[in-house]
């Protein structure tokens, strides 16, 4: 399975949301802390509609440290981008937990510091509000009405 991690990864690092999306089972579960929880083909739309956003841009990933611990698989993996609503320079530091089953990825949740990422990509701003509750959820909010339109079109 750690050759399943890689090549999402590896895939990722190209903007290659279908071969991200044919490492993901058919029920896949994906959470993290901008999205919140997203299940099957809304997690590999989420996927293909970042790839498509970040192609020609200054995006870049770095994965490393993916391990096996019986069934659950681990990597750790950084995102360098400009965040295009500020313009802002992000560097996130995200660790990633996996589950398997029918040699697909079924669950993939990934955990980073939502204050520091809402601190580098919004600025004041995100430094003064990024750790409150209602933060999040409006982020949830937000990033899923982005998802349904990309996913009307």
């Amino acid at each position: 399975m750690k050759t399943l991690i890689q090549q999402f990864y590896t895939s990722f690092s190209q903007l290659d949301a279908e071969g991200m999306a044919n490492c993901y089972h058919e029920d896949i579960v994906f959470e993290d802390p901008a999205f919140g929880e997203l299940r099957g083909e809304r997690a590999k739309n989420m996927w293909r509609m970042l790839c498509e956003s970040q192609k020609g841009k200054d995006f870049r990933i770095e994965f490393s440290d993916i391990r096996m611990d019986g069934e659950v698989g681990f990597a750790h993996w950084e995102a360098f981008y400009t965040f295009g609503k500020t313009g802002r320079k992000v560097h996130n530091k995200i660790d990633a937990h996996f589950r398997f089953q029918d040699g697909k990825i079924i669950e993939h949740r990934d955990h980073f510091n939502l204050h520091s990422w809402a601190g580098q990509a919004m600025g004041l701003q995100g430094r003064l509000i990024g750790w409150m509750p209602f933060f999040k959820k409006q982020l949830h909010s937000q990033t899923n009405r982005m998802l349904d339109k990309f996913i009307q079109r």
